[in-house]
């Protein structure tokens, strides 16, 4: 069993120096100088650091606080850095880390040998790396994994925290394991950081009447509770074997990996014992879509293909081993679209065992503002839900309890009725833990004490707007439901303006997000030796829309016109008919194209 707390723990480098030369980037530590690599910014190779690699006198010197990793293009190799962080907290007692700010830097100086296809292909997948610079939700530590939950810790054999991180991590949750795998052949254990996107969000439950700070989503706020202090932590691991965009990843693929699954784990530290519960979210694991075509709410469809009680199988079977026992929570609507695919997933899920399927319509039952009609949910299941069990060990580090099975949570996205939900029978298990510790009464819950359950609900809500982020581009919806159990006017607009960015990035964004990810991932490794991915989809479509856009605003524009000056002049009834005409044609042609007018990944399908 290992925790974390061993002083022969494995650490990394945590201050970087960088050199800049003309023909080559060294990366030193700071504490120990000797210690580094150089990358040859002509053939991208990397080589330890020697004295001639870091003699002469560079063009840039600068401080970073990391090295994420490395991807080859077709002109050359791409370094990605820390330039900025922001320690944000403490996972069993070691800082935790926020990505402020990355860069990539090019080693690229073949490009100048690249024909005019090669250039245009390497200049798209440049702006690929300026998104993927921009990724929202990465943390890491220097000198404890935080890829893997705490019931897991202590089943690993003796040692295991003295390994390298990258060896501790869970390679499921690390964003840059692609990224990595140079750094690991050239063995540079003590530069090479494991990344885990996802969040982390700690409260503490202080004594009563002494005030205290809480880390909020990282701002300040101040709660007290009952007699004695806790410490609360919300920690979601995002996993990267399905890794995409709302629209352009949903479902599962053949090896039965889902969208935006995510583990989900609530810590209670107190007096020395420490609890964990877990709870995951992943899309419907059958094969589906859902393509944008500038409507609201694209068509769902599902894929119908041979192998899907198998994909089926495998997710659940993968879920089994590592969790135990699931109750696969389905919360989406009984009719529509989402009622053809709910259906479909309930009469696979009948052919599985150490499942046990739960259909509720959340809409239906809790509809925009009902949030306590999720105890409908919680009595159906809940005399399963309290066998599973937690986590938990003393402060001797013997183990009291053992969690035994897992909630999964799906709706339609993995978001906001997700989110919901899982905040509740989150609050379900903080009551029977405290209850256990001796912290509450048998007769006494969270919700009795108004200002630290207010905390507890928007730390959830916090953690629903950052995995939101991640996946749609927006903050998630319902989140007064989670931060105060109702909806609020504020709340409505919020959500409003919400659903209107989800609009936009789903439609005229997220294409270029996905071909990032993938390429980031390694789900598209670049090559010369294949065709170019864009003379492959050449049409440009997204192009048309301004010119359609402008068609459609011009012809309204001049009918309007038309028509007022029509009493004057009857020719100009003419006109009115003509440009109306016009419009309407325009209208009816970007709508019956309208995939086409949208943002497409260009680089690998979507199963």
């Amino acid at each position: 069993m290992e925790t974390g707390s061993s002083s022969s723990n494995f650490k990394l480098y945590d201050r970087l120096e960088l050199l800049e030369y003309d023909d080559r980037l060294v990366v030193k530590s700071l504490e120990s100088p000797g210690e580094g690599f150089s990358i040859c910014r002509r053939q991208g190779i990397i080589a330890p650091l020697s004295e001639a690699s870091s003699s002469g006198k560079p063009s840039k010197t600068s401080t970073i606080y990391g090295v994420a990793g490395t991807i080859r293009l077709l002109a050359g190799t791409y370094v990605l850095v820390i330039t900025s962080r922001k320690e944000v907290g403490s996972f069993l007692g070691k800082p935790v880390y926020r990505v402020e700010s990355m860069k990539f830097l090019a080693c690229n100086e073949a490009l100048r040998f690249s024909n005019s296809q090669e250039k245009r292909d390497e200049a798209y997948f440049m702006t690929l790396l300026k998104t993927v610079e921009a990724t929202p939700g990465l943390y890491y530590s220097y000198e404890t994994d935080i890829t893997v939950n705490l019931q897991r810790r202590f089943k690993l054999m003796e040692g295991w925290a003295s390994k390298p991180l990258w060896k501790q991590a869970d390679p499921r949750f690390v964003w840059n394991r692609h990224l990595l795998e140079e750094l690991i052949e050239y063995k540079l254990d003590r530069f090479i950081i494991p990344l885990l996107q996802g969040n982390i969000l700690k409260l503490l439950l202080p004594r009563v009447f002494q005030l205290i700070s809480m880390c909020l989503s990282f701002q300040v706020a101040q709660l007290k509770l009952k007699n004695s202090p806790a410490t609360f932590t919300l920690l979601s691991r995002r996993c990267t074997r399905r890794l995409g965009t709302r629209m352009w990843r949903r479902g599962a693929n053949l090896e039965g990996d889902t969208a935006n699954f995510i583990e989900t784990e609530q810590l209670l530290e107190f007096e020395g014992f420490r609890c964990s519960s877990l709870q995951i979210r992943g899309s419907i694991p059958l094969l589906w879509e859902q393509i944008v075509d500038l409507s609201y709410k694209p068509q769902l469809r599902i894929i119908n293909h041979e192998e899907t009680p198998q994909v089926v199988e495998r997710h659940f079977t993968d879920l089994f081993q590592r969790y135990g026992e699931t109750i696969a929570l389905d919360l989406t609507d009984k009719h529509g679209d989402e009622g053809q695919l709910s259906a479909a997933y309930a009469a696979e899920m009948q052919k599985l065992p150490n499942v046990r399927y739960v259909s509720f319509d959340f809409h239906y039952v809790c509809g925009s503002s009902n949030f306590d009609n999720l105890r409908v949910l919680y009595d159906q299941i809940s005399e399963d839900y309290e066998k599973q069990g937690y986590f938990l060990v003393d402060k001797d580090d013997k183990i009291l309890e053992e969690q035994k099975g897992i909630i999964r949570s799906n709706c339609i996205d993995c978001l906001d009725r997700t989110n919901v939900t899982q905040s509740y029978f989150a609050q379900k298990s903080l009551n029977i833990q405290l209850q256990r510790l001796g912290v509450f009464a048998s007769n006494e819950y969270i919700s009795m004490f108004p200002e630290d359950y207010l905390k507890f609900r928007t730390l959830w809500a916090e953690q629903g707007d950052e995995i939101s982020l991640e996946y749609a581009g927006t903050h998630a919806l319902k989140g007064d439901l989670v931060r105060y159990g109702k909806q609020t006017v504020s709340g409505l607009i919020k959500d409003g303006m919400s659903a209107l960015s989800r609009y936009y990035m789903n439609n005229f964004h997220d294409g270029i997000r996905q071909d990032a990810l993938d390429l980031v991932s390694g789900r598209y490794t670049v090559s010369k030796s294949n065709p170019s991915p864009f003379q492959l989809n050449s049409f440009e479509s997204l192009s048309y829309l301004p010119v359609a856009s402008a068609l459609v605003i011009g012809g309204l524009t001049l009918t309007t016109f038309s028509i007022q000056q029509a009493g004057r002049n009857s020719q100009h009834y003419v006109s009115s008919v003509v440009w109306a005409g016009v419009t309407a044609g325009v209208m009816a042609l970007v709508k019956a194209n309208g995939r086409q007018f949208c943002s497409r990944p260009r680089l690998c399908r979507l199963v």
